[in-house]
């Protein structure tokens, strides 16, 4: 095999991969969890306070910090009907729970009293850095 057929194998084997992890980071990036259902006619909402308590209790399991303080959070919108909707991150686009934490928090929302369905969307703009993190986090951070 010439060097220029060999280096042409390559280069087609290089493209097959960046398409292919494209490929993934575009089903990241489309990823939503849902959660609940419909509440009854009448029922009393939920605070947003009972939400946030809620995402409280959902924690990245690499650093035990909750997605609250973590800063992954970045809106939460509680509808009249009591359905929420959420748009979360998280530190990386190759985090390895980015499949996972969705779902937990849209689970952890959905049990909430006063709360219909939840949808949790994963979100990638703006970008996740430490300045998001609760003071509290930071401190918990820095014992890692």
């Amino acid at each position: 095999m010439s060097e220029d057929n060999e280096n042409t194998l390559n280069e087609e084997e290089t493209e097959k991969q960046l398409l292919a992890a494209m490929s993934e980071q575009m089903k990241l990036l489309d990823y939503v969890a849902k959660a609940g259902k419909p509440l009854p006619s009448g029922e009393q909402i939920a605070a947003r306070e009972a939400v946030i308590e809620a995402l409280k209790t959902v924690s990245d399991p690499e650093i035990m910090i909750n997605v609250w303080d973590m800063g992954l959070i970045y809106n939460i919108e509680i509808k009249d009907n009591g359905d929420v909707f959420i748009d979360m991150t998280v530190t990386a686009p190759t985090c390895p729970v980015a499949g996972i934490l969705p779902g937990q928090a849209a689970e952890a929302v959905a049990a909430v009293k006063g709360v219909g369905s939840v949808e949790v969307k994963l979100v990638w703009e703006p970008a996740w850095t430490f300045e998001r993190m609760s003071d509290d986090a930071k401190m918990m951070f820095e014992m890692f």
